[in-house]
């Protein structure tokens, strides 16, 4: 169930956007003016909290909890301010031409939205493609950035070969490059060929990122959640452990297993 927040205010988009928007864009403005901090800060060096933001929104998403999702929003929010305003210091771009051109792209790329809405979804995401691939003339593939997530980076080129009709026809042809990926793998591991078989465990994720696609899963996220299961499972057995006043290093494998089944009798309840 989501979480209510009944305190927030729910003032009127039209009548206070531009004032709203406005008065965050100067208190940015006064921020590197005013604070050491900010104004030393570049591209670069909020970079990878601009990341943190991103999965930090990701996780309220996930958790359901709209309280910490706007709080979040906002922080990411915060982010594109920053970038925004380094920017126009730099004098290349600013907050309103950001604005016009993902707004110009948008209409450009879903004409077929605004002037067809019937469109089905299908249609759309291939004209969607195409337009992009205009943008990217060296490569339909060009727009994905190298630092993306490996799995998410996996999905997203998987995706996109797919709209321009590269892709499996039949769910079937897809489990079986897995059991051949994983065949091939066995394999480097008995010539104990350590450079061929990093290869091939790449491989065997990358046909299981197909996998995930027929079968309408986002591997970042089911990752995540085994992460995230992970965890608790042996945060479960390092807190039996201490009630015990021994180590971790204390217990055999087997003894450990015991505590994991508990873990994960204890965590579904």
């Amino acid at each position: 169930m989501q979480s209510q927040n009944p305190k927030a205010e729910k003032p009127s988009i039209k009548d206070s956007l531009g004032e709203v928007t406005l008065n965050f864009y100067e208190l940015i403005k006064e921020l590197r003016e005013k604070s050491s901090w900010d104004r030393a800060q570049t591209h670069k060096s909020i970079a990878q909290y601009s990341v943190e933001e991103v999965y930090e929104l990701i996780e309220t998403i996930e958790s359901e909890d709209d309280v910490e999702m706007e709080k979040e929003l906002g922080d990411l929010l915060l982010h594109i301010f920053m970038h925004a305003n380094m920017a126009e210091e730099r004098g290349v771009f600013n907050l309103v031409s950001v604005t016009k051109k993902i707004h110009n792209r948008l209409r450009e790329r879903l004409s077929d939205v605004f002037e067809k809405p019937e469109t089905d979804e299908k249609t759309l995401m291939k004209k969607w493609e195409k337009v992009k691939q205009k943008d990217n003339t060296k490569s339909a593939l060009g727009g994905i950035p190298n630092t993306m997530p490996a799995l998410l980076k996996a999905e997203r080129i998987q995706t996109k070969a797919s709209r321009l009709g590269f892709d499996w026809e039949e769910k079937e042809d897809v489990w079986q490059k897995v059991f051949e990926e994983i065949e091939e793998l066995k394999t480097a591991l008995r010539k104990n060929d350590k450079e061929n078989t990093e290869e091939e465990f790449g491989d065997l994720l990358f046909s299981l990122v197909n996998v995930s696609r027929f079968e309408g899963i986002q591997p970042e996220m089911a990752l995540s959640k085994s992460i995230s299961k992970f965890r608790k499972r042996f945060q479960y057995i390092e807190h039996e452990v201490r009630k015990l006043d021994k180590e971790i290093s204390d217990f055999s494998l087997a003894e450990l297993d015991v505590f994991w089944e508990q873990a994960k009798a204890h965590l579904k309840e």
